[in-house]
């Protein structure tokens, strides 16, 4: 094999990779809707819901959680929650965030109940990724009404929490110390268009509104909560025409009285009607985290999570965030000589994720043309010299390519798939490294097959390291 020796160094490769290379949407595997984000430990989570392929409405039975340490790269954690969680329960899996308060996280979420309205729960957990339970074995609130989705919480400096939701209204409630009880009553902000740019007319519908109301914006959904710089900042789903936009208010106060300050992110090309955002600092960085139904076979009812980095205005104020395909710059790089799982990646098609107890999470269902990209990966100066792969498989045929930047670059390495035992019996699979590679790259994970047809499925895929010389 003829030796290629390719050298990039620094980081460089945010311009190489951004410039190049989509990476929005995030996450590629499913659909990744209402993008709750929290930072614990150096590390970013996604809270998400999970839309059902193939159906007119917001059918969602599951949520999900991801972590990245360098904003490009997601490990898919799974689903810690579903409505079987909740015995309360029934359908409608919508929009939820989980907040850490005392070594433990609580993920508050909405869901239709047995009684057919909405409500809000919580389940606890000692770590952000799980296993979480159900806090209470009952909503934490319940007023008989529709309007009890899209829960956001929020701890102040003093330590106090609020929890806030609504669709049409908007509530709150403060949170008793033990996050999972409040005390007084629910209240609801009093809106108009001095605090939330429009006034919702009582009793009229959102198709109603679009085709006879003018108004500049009106809070539809969606809040979320947070301060910054001893401002409260509100962002929520307004609506102006016949789609919903991202817009926010202030205030000095966590109660309000609240401000409207305009619009975020407005008459983009999502294609989703709707849109649901979190806004969050991390590393230095601002960060819009929104939903798009931009991947294939989505839309309205298939939407994925994107993300943006911006920039405030010097008086606190939010400028207006224009989509893109690019995504954001990688923060940090990732080190091949450790163990990584196979369903961190920064971009893939033609394979999904699946989970078992045994395992874990892992990439399955993958076809011949397909791949995953991991980006910003440093091999350092010493050189490669093997790579190896853990992978199941009940049939033979596949083929595990690891290339370099593209998924036509430089091949390092290529592991003829063998039967395993069983799609669920694992082997540790290794390849010899004999190109000169150091530096940083992105590494694709490329998906072939030998006499097999292209629709088969090749094998799955848990984890990876390359060794050095």
């Amino acid at each position: 094999m003829k030796k290629v020796k390719i050298i990039i160094t620094g980081l460089a490769l945010c311009s190489l990779s951004t410039t190049i290379f989509a990476q929005n949407p995030v996450i590629q595997t499913h659909f990744s809707p209402d993008p709750a984000p929290m930072v614990y430990k150096d590390k970013m989570y996604i809270y998400t819901g999970d839309d059902i392929p193939g159906y007119d409405f917001y059918y969602m039975t599951k949520w999900r959680v991801h972590s990245s340490e360098d904003m490009v790269n997601w490990t898919d954690h799974g689903v810690p929650i579903s409505l079987e969680s909740f015995s309360w329960a029934r359908d409608r899996a919508w929009a939820a965030q989980c907040v850490q308060k005392d070594g433990k996280f609580y993920w508050y979420i909405c869901a239709q109940t047995v009684n057919n309205d909405m409500a809000i729960g919580v389940a606890v957990s000692d770590s952000p990724i799980g296993p979480f339970k159900d806090a209470l074995g009952k909503p934490l609130i319940t007023t008989g009404s529709w309007d009890n989705i899209d829960p956001t919480v929020f701890i102040d400096e003093d330590g106090q929490a609020y929890l806030y939701w609504g669709n049409g209204h908007l509530f709150y409630v403060k949170l008793n110390k033990d996050m999972v009880s409040y005390e007084g009553k629910i209240s609801e902000i009093p809106q108009s268009v001095e605090s939330f740019g429009g006034l919702r007319r009582p009793g009229k519908s959102d198709e109603v509104l679009q085709k006879q109301e003018k108004f500049e914006d009106v809070f539809v959904e969606g809040p979320w909560f947070y301060k910054r710089n001893k401002q409260y900042y509100m962002m929520y789903a307004g609506m102006t025409g016949r789609t919903e936009c991202l817009s926010y208010a202030t205030s000095q106060s966590p109660i309000g009285p609240w401000k409207y300050k305009g619009k975020i992110m407005t008459d983009q090309p999502t294609n989703s009607f709707t849109n649901h955002g979190g806004i969050i600092d991390f590393k230095g960085k601002s960060y819009l985290f929104y939903h798009t139904g931009l991947l294939p076979g989505a839309g309205s009812y298939g939407r994925s999570t994107a993300i943006e980095e911006f920039k405030y205005n010097p008086d606190g104020s939010i400028p207006k965030i224009t989509m893109t395909k690019e995504g954001v710059n990688p923060l940090a790089t990732v080190n091949p000589y450790k163990r990584n799982e196979a369903e961190m990646m920064a971009w893939s098609e033609k394979c999904k994720t699946a989970e078992n107890k045994k395992i874990g999470v892992y990439v399955t269902e993958t076809r011949v043309n397909g791949f995953i990209k991991v980006r910003a990966v440093d091999f350092g100066t010493q050189g490669v010299s093997a790579f190896s792969a853990s992978i199941a498989a009940g049939l033979d045929g596949g083929i595990l390519e690891v290339r370099l930047d593209s998924v036509t670059g430089t091949k390092l390495a290529q592991i003829e798939v063998p039967r395993t035992g069983g799609w669920d019996v694992w082997k540790t699979l290794n390849a010899k490294i004999s190109e000169s590679v150091s530096g940083v790259h992105d590494v694709y994970f490329v998906f072939q097959g030998k006499n097999i047809t292209a629709g088969r499925e090749l094998f799955n895929f848990d984890y990876w390291s390359f060794q050095k010389k």
